[in-house]
């Protein structure tokens, strides 16, 4: 465990380090290449929106980043579990929230951290600031302050404010309290509660459970010293609120007996199996404590098999995720020009969110957290984190709660296109790779890497077994060399080595070559030649996965794509309904997720062979639950009079006739198939006509891999692959000197393509 944490603290360190330093930046919206462009961007053009503004102070949202833009603020005090570290000490945590923002709703944020303790100064500095932004979001303050200056800040401003450590927390857990006990048929006015903690966080919780229909007198609350009773002399304002008057209980083990709900936001362990064995009929433990819940997960389940759990821990069912509120009810109300987020939005995200877990689960959710069939139930109270429809279901609910109770400044007319213009805003580059990663993560393989004897290569296998993507990772090459490498470097790596031209390894070369001979002696391929390729890794690793002794295999670092690629289709070989195998290229982009093919086999494919590379491709797009769209490219729009653009258009029609569902068509230019308004104002017949494409097919191999390699060698953009089609089983060749990050993403990709296989 010490070396576990030693290595988080080296990896978290370098992350944040690595230039340029920290996790956020600023990016132009605007051209500004031209004298033109900056004279408009500043003096003298910028006088015409500011004399607007002048006029009608509105008018910022349409002429600045207002409407699009919060700020994160804290003074630190309450940061994480962390405690009191300060205002300078809390920036990581608060750039780590503007990039949640980012990510999921596309909102920017600037994090400001504040030097002051003072809740009154605090906030006359947060009123001073707040001309700059649309909407902020506290964090990390401690209570009792945090409750004055929110209040003071919502009353005060006319934008949103949001204290998401109280409110964050609440909406959540709300929405999940609702299904609970619907779940086990229970009335919400009925139930008697226990609230564990008297903080921020659960003050705000038992606020919501109150609106939500849970009545007072049956909410209980214990804090460090015991149970809130209006006997007490130490309780500030807001524990007034949940004190009782009761006989005074200290203990929580005597209030707990027969008790329906139990909420957690304390300490670990401190509901015992006991007490939890003490509660009524299909108890509801919502145990938030992080990292170690209130009681453990399975210790609950193995003392209640009845029980409903929630915890705020990703690895067991229902985490309690304020990422599932926060980012869309900001969107929402940014999007209206809200000038509050009051009870109604808040309880609007409540509703959308328990009423989004009823809705039957997109199979990319099912994939994603390797599920047969999520459905609502006792371990699906909540929606996912990465269920793509949360923006679409949240922050619409949050809007029109804004325009009902009269608190939106710009309403919203067109909901479809509002739906839509969502979408765009996700940050769909990052979106991916999460859910890939997350993927592979619920059932990781055992991977072959032939490459062992480079730093990449072991750094990148340290990376993907402590992110829990691979279960056994097995080098090939030198034992001395890689644990000299492995020592110099001070990589901390469980792993196997194997090295086929050790005598150790003699017997099983040999038993590989007969193998390899059998299949391919009227091939030309002796005995000895078999037993001399079976001594390099490459087929030595191809054979270990075509015998079942791994489940993928990844190569190419350290040869061309075309010498590595040959040992694995001698070894593992095309599957049997393929022709011929192709590559194609993932690339991340803000539009989504693009895939080019192919890039990396076939030098100049026939028609036959373009259409079958499109629909090789379009069942790989299918396993991430994304629509093909395919765009058959060519240097020509819809004109069939050069052989190229010939065989392209051939392969279109042979596609419209044999598979007429397909969203599919060409010839087209790669700019016209990006770009929606060029392709129907020009040529409205098209399939493609607003369906973005998404897959481009190459007219041939120099064309796909130049401009596959035009564009990572830019760098702005994150690639995956080249992903193998039509391989017997997974094996993948990356490109000559990849990037660690490069072959991370190939070999997450290839433990996908193990799971689905095995499947």
């Amino acid at each position: 465990m010490r070396k576990n944490i030693s290595n988080l603290r080296k990896e978290s360190l370098s992350y944040h380090s690595q230039f340029p330093s920290g996790k956020i930046q600023i990016t132009p919206t605007k051209k500004y290449s031209s004298q033109r462009d900056l004279s408009l961007a500043y003096s003298p053009g910028v006088a015409e929106p500011c004399k607007e503004i002048a006029r009608s102070s509105i008018e910022v949202y349409k002429y600045t980043s207002k409407g699009n833009l919060v700020a994160v603020i804290t003074n630190g005090s309450a940061v994480l579990g962390l405690g009191d570290i300060g205002a300078l000490a809390s920036k990581p945590v608060m750039e780590g929230k503007a990039l949640l923002f980012k990510i999921f709703s596309g909102i920017d944020v600037f994090d400001i951290e504040i030097n002051e303790s003072d809740p009154e100064k605090f906030i006359e500095t947060v009123k001073a600031i707040s001309p700059t932004f649309g909407g902020i979001n506290l964090e990390d303050i401690k209570a009792p302050e945090a409750f004055e200056i929110e209040r003071r800040l919502k009353k005060e401003l006319n934008i949103p404010v949001m204290h998401d450590d109280q409110h964050g927390t609440a909406i959540i857990s709300g929405a999940a309290l609702l299904n609970a006990t619907t779940y086990v048929g229970k009335k919400i006015n009925e139930i008697k509660m226990i609230v564990n903690g008297a903080g921020a966080a659960a003050i705000s919780c038992a606020r919501t459970y109150k609106k939500l229909g849970v009545k007072p007198e049956n909410i209980l609350m214990f804090d460090s010293k015991g149970l809130l009773h209006i006997s007490r002399k130490d309780l500030n304002k807001e524990k007034k609120e949940f004190s009782v008057n009761i006989y005074p209980i200290k203990k929580l083990e005597q209030a707990i007996n027969g008790v329906d709900v139990f909420i957690g936001l304390s300490i670990g362990g401190v509901l015992t199996p006991s007490m939890l064995k003490s509660m009524a009929k299909d108890p509801i433990v919502f145990a938030m404590a992080n990292p170690d819940p209130e009681i453990d997960y399975n210790l609950a389940i193995k003392a209640r098999p009845d029980v409903i759990m929630a915890t705020g821990r990703s690895d067991y069912p229902n985490q309690v995720n304020n990422v599932l509120g926060f980012p869309y009810i900001f969107r929402g109300a940014l999007d209206v020009h809200a000038n509050v987020i009051n009870d109604e939005m808040k309880l609007a995200a409540v509703y959308a969110i328990s009423s989004l877990a009823k809705e039957p689960v997109p199979e990319q959710v099912n994939i994603v957290y390797n599920k047969k069939n999520l459905s609502f139930g006792k371990e699906y109270i909540i929606p996912k984190p990465f269920d793509n429809r949360l923006i679409t279901r949240v922050s619409p609910a949050v809007a029109k709660a804004a325009m009902d109770s009269g608190v939106a400044r710009n309403p919203i007319l067109d909901w479809k296109k509002y739906q839509e213009k969502l979408l765009d805003r996700m940050g769909y580059e990052s979106k991916m790779l999460r859910m890939i990663q997350n993927r592979a993560r619920t059932n990781p393989k055992k991977v072959i890497f032939c490459n062992g004897e480079e730093y990449d290569i072991l750094k990148s296998v340290q990376i993907l077994r402590e992110e829990g993507i691979i279960s056994v990772p097995i080098v090939l090459g030198n034992e001395n060399r890689i644990k000299r490498l492995i020592n110099e470097n001070n990589l901390d790596i469980e792993l196997e080595i194997v090295d086929p031209e050790k005598e150790e390894n003699i017997e099983k070369v040999e038993n590989f070559a007969k193998i390899l001979w059998k299949r391919r002696n009227r091939k030309g391929l002796t005995l000895y030649d078999s037993k001399i390729r079976m001594r390099t890794n490459d087929h030595f690793g191809a054979m270990m996965v075509d015998q079942e002794k791994a489940d993928a295999v990844i190569t190419g670092y350290s040869r061309s794509f075309s010498l590595s690629l040959r040992p694995m289709l001698e070894v593992i070989g095309k599957a049997d309904f393929v022709h011929k195998t192709a590559g194609m290229m993932i690339l991340l982009t803000k539009r989504g997720p693009l895939f080019l093919a192919d890039t990396a086999v076939i030098p100049d494919p026939t028609s036959k062979e373009l259409a079958r590379i499109a629909i090789m491709a379009a069942n790989v797009v299918k396993k991430f639950d994304i629509e093909p769209r395919i765009a058959m490219l060519s240097f020509q729009n819809f004109s069939s009079n050069s052989k190229t653009s010939s065989k392209v258009s051939q392969t279109v029609s042979f596609l419209h006739k044999k598979y007429p569902n397909l969203i599919v068509d060409g010839e087209v230019q790669p700019d016209f198939a990006l770009n929606e308004f060029l392709l129907s104002s020009k040529f409205p017949f098209s399939k493609l006509v607003k369906k973005r494409a998404n897959i481009f097919i190459f007219p041939n191999l120099e064309s796909g891999n130049l401009t596959y390699k035009f564009i990572r060698g830019l760098g702005d953009v994150q690639t995956i692959g080249p992903v193998m089609l039509g391989m017997r089983k997974p094996a993948h060749v990356m490109q000559m000197q990849s990037s660690i990050e490069e072959i991370v993403n190939l070999a997450t990709l290839a433990v996908i393509d193990a799971q689905i296989r095995h499947n």
